[in-house]
């Protein structure tokens, strides 16, 4: 692994094409609860697809594609 793998960020950073692991959710609890009944939870594998305009991200998780808000993005952190 090199050194930009093992680095924390938010999601709302990750590039297209890149894959990354959820580590932590920060939400409201509503939120998380949503997130995780859809298949987000920390240790998830999430693959980034596309970006649309304002922060928009097209999201593979667990082989579904979800579009999340860049509000919820930065609340997620992953690796």
């Amino acid at each position: 692994m090199n050194q930009i793998e093992t680095q924390t960020m938010p999601l709302s950073s990750g590039k297209i094409g890149e894959s990354y692991e959820v580590l932590n959710i920060e939400l409201p609890v509503h939120m998380e609860k949503r997130l995780e009944a859809l298949g987000m939870t920390r240790g998830t594998k999430v693959s980034v697809l596309n970006c649309k305009g304002r922060g928009i991200l097209i999201v593979r998780i667990r082989g579904t594609r979800f579009a999340l808000g860049r509000n919820i993005t930065k609340n997620i952190t992953v690796r």
